[in-house]
């Protein structure tokens, strides 16, 4: 079995979704650029939709290594707050835990940090997909769009 480094943690590869259990958690960690930002005042800080992002790919990426060929995950919804302000240049840490497991909807609680306190907290809701369906799904809303286009 081969393993790769996955934040914090270490994921065996091969195992699949079955190997998804409540109480998994992973870390990740990015230095807040500007373009993660929005502007307070004179500061340069954190933005809650930077944070949003954040939350969605460190619980995106818990249960990557764990699908099965073929799937993939779409967010189902992210209750944030965003409780103190991180200014540019300091680093963010996401905390994810995956706390349910109801059949293909996977839920988790993540709490974010920088290098002084707590600045935010989430609940979020992932759906594992058929990727196939999904574009299939995807194809039929774009292709009464073209069909419609004028050809020259």
């Amino acid at each position: 079995m081969s393993y790769r480094m996955l934040g914090t943690r270490t994921l065996a590869l091969g195992k699949r979704m079955d190997s998804l259990k409540v109480g998994m958690k992973h870390a990740l960690e990015w230095e807040v650029t500007e373009k993660l930002c929005t502007t307070r005042g004179d500061y340069k800080v954190f933005s809650t939709p930077s944070m949003t992002l954040f939350v969605e790919i460190a619980s995106q990426e818990l249960a990557a290594p764990h699908l099965k060929p073929g799937q993939g995950q779409v967010g189902l919804s992210v209750n944030i707050r965003h409780l103190a302000p991180t200014p540019i240049g300091k680093k963010v840490r996401a905390e994810t835990e995956l706390t349910g497991i109801d059949r293909r909807k996977l839920t988790f609680k993540v709490k974010v940090f920088d290098d002084v306190e707590q600045v935010g907290e989430a609940e979020h809701e992932r759906f594992v997909i058929d990727v196939d369906k999904y574009l299939e799904r995807l194809k039929k809303k774009i292709e009464p769009q073209r069909s419609g286009e004028k050809q020259e």
